[in-house]
């Protein structure tokens, strides 16, 4: 089966196609601008040129349209007809606690996204519209909703709660929910796979622009970094992280702003960018090491904080056994590795800092010498294969 999945944005769409017999991916594209002037397609073919198509494209259901001319065109295409995709799955970013598993999308789990569409006010309209635009564009092909949150909903209560009023929890379901869900499911399945058990007390690694760790005993998490929002938890590319809450006020009279200006500083002009002027590891790393006290004092923080995170998971999971890294700072910067790691010995890690130096990409990698009690790996993410693979699952109920 072929599977077309879908993540959509407020502007953007990106897809890929995957063949569900060996899991491969066949193509992968994105849309920029829609609803905006300039709209432009590239579209990517596995061992073909690449097609762009520029166009305005007033929504979402246009979007689809051109995204289906590139799939079915003559010589860039990967199918010859849109029926031979077998079904879709889409990218949902919050389950709110209706859904505990990705869902067969129907009227009904449409009105509970409509519902939940509060809980991510950014992300959830442009979801719902993609979904709504390919069940008309494709009305015969099983759609499957996969959740950014439900990874986390095996959370205990004592670990999602906030210390609020419980009335302001059950009438507005103010909790911590989790995101990086997708990833953090494949790495650590991965991980199970690797270690050849599905006993193990794991800390998966999300480091990227957006950054989350979660804790994950046998394969369930137990707890994760990001909370409400995205906002709690790492210091990431653009994003504060953890601060006393008290701060919002005291910025907004400081500054005379509302409290939604309050929040747009500590979700896009805060971390590594607040900090050091930059938003790029690359460049805090580079920055850092050629002597930059701002560079270097980020990614301080960004080690600290996230050491800070490890060492209350290995308490709350009564032990640790495996650490996974990944994302786009998780896999590819051996200096954020490095900083992480060092002065974690203590746990029982034999961290390789040699091998450190050279991990070659899209591959899994031990980093921990054959002395350590705990394992260190780096798993390159696959989100779109979570999505697949869900979506090829519930079609099949059908």
């Amino acid at each position: 089966m072929k599977v077309l999945v879908i993540n959509a944005g407020s502007s953007s769409l990106k897809y890929q196609v995957i063949d569900s017999a060996d899991e491969k991916m066949l193509c992968k594209g994105l849309i920029e601008k829609i609803g905006i002037a300039g709209s432009k397609l590239t579209h990517q073919t596995i061992g073909k040129d690449k097609l762009e198509i520029k166009e305005d494209l007033k929504n979402h259901t246009d979007a689809l349209k051109i995204v289906i001319n590139a799939l079915t065109d003559a010589e860039f295409g990967v199918i010859s007809n849109i029926k031979e995709i077998g079904a879709v799955g889409h990218r949902v970013l919050h389950s709110g606690e209706d859904f505990k598993d990705s869902v067969l999308i129907t009227d009904e789990v449409i009105k509970i996204c409509k519902k939940n569409s509060i809980l991510g006010p950014l992300h959830m309209p442009a979801n719902i519209a993609c979904i709504e635009s390919c069940r008309e564009v494709m009305p015969s092909v099983p759609m499957v909703a996969v959740f950014d949150t439900v990874f986390h909903s095996t959370m205990p209560d004592y670990a999602y709660m906030y210390a609020i009023p419980y009335e302001d929890y059950e009438n507005f379901k103010i909790r911590k929910y989790g995101f990086h869900g997708t990833s953090h499911k494949f790495v650590s399945g991965e991980a199970l796979k690797v270690l050849g058990t599905n006993k193990c007390r794991m800390i998966t690694c999300h480091l990227g622009n957006g950054s989350s760790l979660a804790a994950v005993v046998d394969g369930k998490c137990i707890d994760t970094s990001m909370g409400l929002t995205p906002l709690e938890g790492l210091v990431m590319g653009t994003r504060s992280g953890d601060l006393d809450p008290a701060c919002v006020e005291f910025l907004a009279k400081s500054h005379k702003i509302n409290v939604s200006e309050v929040l747009d500083i500590l979700n896009n002009k805060s971390g590594f960018l607040g900090i050091a002027g930059k938003s790029d590891f690359r460049d805090i790393c580079n920055n850092a090491n050629m002597g930059n006290k701002r560079a270097l004092l980020a990614l301080n923080m960004f080690a600290y904080r996230i050491k800070k995170y490890i060492g209350g998971y290995v308490a709350a999971m009564g032990g640790l056994d495996c650490i996974v890294f990944t994302g786009g700072i998780g896999e590819n910067s051996f200096c954020g590795r490095e900083k992480i790691m060092d002065g974690l010995e203590f746990l029982g890690i034999d961290f390789d800092y040699e091998k450190n130096l050279n991990v070659p990409r899209d591959e899994i990698v031990e980093l921990s010498k054959k002395s350590s009690k705990v394992k260190v790996l780096v798993i390159p993410t696959n989100e779109e294969l979570v999505i697949a693979r869900d979506a090829v699952k519930l079609s099949k109920i059908i």
